[in-house]
């Protein structure tokens, strides 16, 4: 059998939590990185996760239309292997064990406004990257700019032709960009009970520059903006950058101290 990576996976998970108690952030990252990720990681099914950060100088750069997501500090996702009937219920079976061994203290201070399994749809590598897809997670970056939208049902036309547009003219701008390591789009998958709802996208960009940075000049040199007769296809929920969460680096949330503030005051 040939190994599954993240360029032949058919499902990704992605998850956008909120500490509900700021001061509780540094256990969240203690919790996650020391614990709930090397145990998923670790899974024969997992072929690669990562998480970032919603730093408060990217919280000031992003973009919130949905009051859901305007709140979550942090991204997290997983690639699953194939064949998935088998490795998302090894998965989710863990998380469930890990609640009856009591390795869940975050849910006590933990919201997700929005979880949920997602297909894969395409990934792009920056020339310079010097990488295959299938290595484009695992190649060091120093954050991410995330896009979230929501679409009317994938069978209207409109949809189709932003697609068009997004991946022939806005991805290959991107690849341009100084910075920028590759490019993977994703789509909700579809629920039982209602197969032709709405659709979610997201466009993760893998940023080997500082996401600060690479968001202040995407400001002043935005994307093309899609013709007019498909601008109000897709909603936006949520754009912005996130940085790369270092291990034991887990001050982004603290309170500043009282001393210092006054001293300096």
């Amino acid at each position: 059998m040939i190994p599954s990576t993240p360029a032949t996976a058919t499902r990704a998970f992605f998850s956008f939590p909120k500490v509900t108690d700021p001061a509780r952030h540094r256990d969240y990252n203690a919790w996650h990185q020391l614990d709930h990720r090397p145990e998923n990681l670790a899974l024969p099914g997992v072929v690669h996760g990562d998480r970032w950060v919603r730093t408060p100088a990217c919280e000031r750069l992003g973009s919130y239309p949905d009051t859901a997501l305007a709140g979550s500090q942090y991204l997290a996702m997983y690639w699953f292997a194939e064949p998935t009937a088998d490795s998302v219920p090894e998965w989710k079976d863990l998380g469930d064990r890990a609640i009856h061994q009591g390795r869940r203290p975050e849910l006590a201070w933990t919201e997700r406004p929005m979880t949920g399994m997602f297909r894969p749809v395409q990934g792009y590598v920056a020339p310079r990257a010097l990488v295959t897809l299938a290595a484009l997670p695992f190649r060091p970056h120093r954050g991410v700019h995330v896009e979230v939208s929501r679409v009317g049902t994938a069978l209207h036309p409109e949809v189709a032709d932003l697609s068009r547009f997004e991946h022939a003219t806005r991805i290959p701008d991107l690849l341009a960009r100084d910075g920028v390591a590759g490019v993977w789009t994703f789509r909700s998958a579809p629920s039982r009970s209602h197969p032709d709802g709405p659709v979610v996208r997201i466009r993760l960009v893998y940023l080997e520059t500082d996401p600060v940075a690479f968001t202040r000049a995407l400001a002043a040199d935005p994307l093309p903006a899609p013709p007019a007769a498909l601008a109000s296809t897709a909603t936006l929920l949520l754009t912005g950058p996130l940085a790369t969460i270092t291990p034991w680096e887990w001050d982004w949330f603290d309170e500043p101290d009282a001393t210092v503030a006054g001293a300096s005051a």
